[in-house]
């Protein structure tokens, strides 16, 4: 066998491996039941963003929009709460979501702009529409003890936390779509190979519109577990959510040159990462510090992803 090889292709992997077995050792109750579940609850939110995101992914393309949307759309879901009810409220946050995400599968996937600067400037676009929404000031979900709408981000279900449960029925219908479907398959053609997909008979506009919509949705309904979670939210709530969430899919190894990846390797990437921000907090290193881990794990997985493509590693 070619450890070396298995080294370049596992690196990641191996080095996560060396990471729970340093902090197990020095932090006790890191793998305890209790930690487990409560970093699933955790990386829900970023999971269910990230589920979206993937579609995005795939088919060639960035949504980097997915902060601000959660922001705005738990400001709504909050706010709605007060003014409809918990059911009411969720479902203007659906509809809300999938709109945004409409609105930017338009200007990317009809009108071909160029997806960063779409959605950066969408980003923009929303953190202010989220100002003018709230008028500058948080909202708080009235009646936080009696509202049934808590069990979307603090129920649990035989133990299980609700959101990892949201996120695992998430997962697994994602996939299926992604899988076993005929828009799915046309998302990795597209992805793969934008030109050659047109010619042979894709519409290449209506699935990166799709994805995008699909990538709304996602953030709608994480936007709901966090409102939940919170009873309450701030107006930046969803800062930096974004890098996050890219930082996830690509960690699980989906190729940011769009064409390959999958559901559940989103799925393995987000729970590293909610592992080691969990392994850092017990070790005592400051909050920042994730931040410098996010940021070296996406560079190190995109390195890995080039070098592959180029063919430095053997597939």
């Amino acid at each position: 066998m070619d450890w070396m090889n298995v080294a370049r292709r596992h690196g990641l992997l191996v080095a996560f491996g060396l990471f729970l077995a340093i902090v197990a050792s020095s932090a006790d109750g890191f793998l305890t039941v209790g930690n487990i579940l409560d970093v699933l609850r955790q990386v829900s939110i970023i999971g269910i963003i990230a589920l979206g995101v993937t579609f995005v992914v795939i088919s060639g393309r960035l949504d980097l929009s997915v902060g601000s949307m959660l922001t705005l759309l738990t400001v709504i879901v909050v706010d709605q709460h007060n003014n409809l009810g918990p059911g009411g409220a969720v479902l203007v946050t659906l509809g809300a979501g999938l709109l945004i995400g409409a609105w930017n599968g338009a200007l990317v996937g009809f009108l071909k702009l160029n997806a960063l600067i779409v959605t950066l400037a969408m980003l923009s676009l929303l953190q202010g529409l989220t100002l003018f929404y709230s008028g500058g000031s948080n909202v708080n979900v009235e009646g936080a003890q009696t509202t049934w709408f808590a069990i979307f981000g603090r129920g649990t279900v035989w133990g299980i936390p609700v959101p990892a449960l949201l996120f695992l029925g998430f997962a697994v219908i994602a996939s299926f779509v992604l899988r076993r479907t005929v828009y799915g398959r046309t998302v990795y053609a597209v992805g793969g190979n934008e030109t050659a997909s047109v010619f042979s008979g894709i519409d290449a506009r209506w699935t990166v519109f799709l994805a995008y919509v699909l990538s709304g949705v996602a953030t709608a309904l994480a936007a709901i577990i966090m409102g939940s979670r919170v009873m309450g939210a701030q107006n930046t709530i969803g800062q930096g959510y974004e890098l996050t969430v890219l930082a996830g899919i690509i960690l699980g190894g989906t190729s940011l040159m769009g064409g390959s990846g999958s559901i559940w390797r989103t799925v393995t990437g987000v729970t590293m990462l909610g592992f080691i921000q969990n392994g850092l907090l017990l070790l005592g290193f400051p909050y920042y510090v994730q931040w410098l881990v996010t940021w070296a794990v996406i560079i190190a997985a995109v390195w890995i992803d080039l070098a592959a493509k180029r063919g430095r590693i053997i597939a």
